[in-house]
Formats: C-alpha cells, structure tokens, sequence
C-alpha cells in the first residue's frame, strides 16, 4: 500500500524456488529431472521463438510485410510448447484436448514456402547466412529451428509428442530459409556464395 504496509493484491514473485532440486513439472504434473529430453526440447523452442523474435524486430525496422506471419510462427510455439510439455504417456483425455497439433499450420507454412520461393532466383550453390541484418536473424532462427527439430523427433519416435510436430519444425526451418534469402532479396543484398578455400 501507499503508507508502506502490507498488501493483499501483491504481484507473485518470478521465482518460485520449486525447480532448485533440480527437477521440474510437466503439464500432466509429473516431475522429471531438468536434463529430460522434454525440457531439453522446451528449452530449444522457447530460444526459437526468441531468435524469430530478434529476426521479427530487424525485418520490422526495414518494413518487411512478412513479420505478421513471424509473430504467428511464435503463436504456434506456444501451442508446439504445449504439446512437448504434455508427454502423451501420462496425459489425459482432459490434457490431450488442450494441447493436441494439428496438420493446419504444417500446410500453412507449406503455402508461404511456396509464395516466396516463386519470387526468388533459383538456387545454384551453398549460400552462406549473411544478406543484411533481417536475413542473418532468418538464418540463425533456421539453426535453432533445426535443433528443436532435432530435440522434438526423438519424443516423436517414443510416442510421447504429435508427429504433426515434427513436421511443422521441418517446414518451418525451410520457411525460415526462403523467407532469408527473400529478406536479402528485398533489401538489395547480395546473397555470398560458399568458396573453397585455396590450399
């Protein structure tokens, strides 16, 4: 309160000190050691959402029309979080409903990849991930991308998270690649081409 007493209403604190054991809580209530492959998997999706993020405030500053569908992208992290954190082995009908992943944004990504990829020049060699500020972000997300890709499948093949998954982070690194090179493309920037080095 104003006068320095007590307050009711007080916002709860950040930290909660329940993950210092060094376990924490799945959606269904179970608690696994922090080292799980799930949080391993949550943790890689949340520094992708974070990446696009950063990719989102560079190509916002060149006035890029695509960033609408970035902030969608991290939209449906949330929902692959929620699906990754909702291990299929004890979740229940109630948890299921909440936290199901559908086909519907694996095709949505599949028509945007096809939009750019009409507009840009044919690929003829290995690019590297440069092109300007909002290109390079795209890049860097596409890596994490394939990390979390590479946290998710495992889960995948042990039953424990919708295949539908998978495939949307499959679709989404290669998204993230086209919508790179059409960053560049857009801004004027050369795309640099892998040299081999002389010996």
């Amino acid at each position: 309160s104003a006068d320095g007493g007590p307050r009711s209403d007080r916002a709860p604190k950040i930290y909660t000190r329940t993950g210092d054991a060094g376990f924490s809580s799945t959606f269904t209530g179970e608690r696994r050691p922090k080292g799980d492959r799930i949080f391993e998997a949550l943790g890689a999706t949340d520094e992708l959402s974070s990446a696009i993020g950063l990719a989102g405030e560079f190509s916002s500053e060149k006035g890029h029309m695509f960033v609408e569908q970035l902030h969608k992208v991290q939209c449906m992290l949330q929902d692959v979080g929620s699906n990754i954190a909702t291990p299929l082995s004890s979740a229940r009908e109630a948890h299921l409903k909440r936290t199901s992943f559908s086909e519907k944004p694996v095709l949505e990504l599949e028509q945007w990849i096809d939009s750019y990829s009409e507009q840009l020049p044919p690929l003829r060699a290995f690019i590297l991930p440069v092109g300007g500020k909002s290109s390079a972000a795209l890049h860097f997300s596409r890596a994490v991308c394939r990390r979390a890709e590479r946290c998710v499948v495992p889960l995948v093949q042990a039953g424990e998270a919708d295949p539908n998954v998978a495939k949307y982070l499959n679709r989404l690194s290669d998204y993230l690649f086209v919508l790179a090179r059409y960053a560049a493309m857009k801004e004027g920037k050369e795309e640099k081409i892998y040299v081999k080095p002389e010996p």
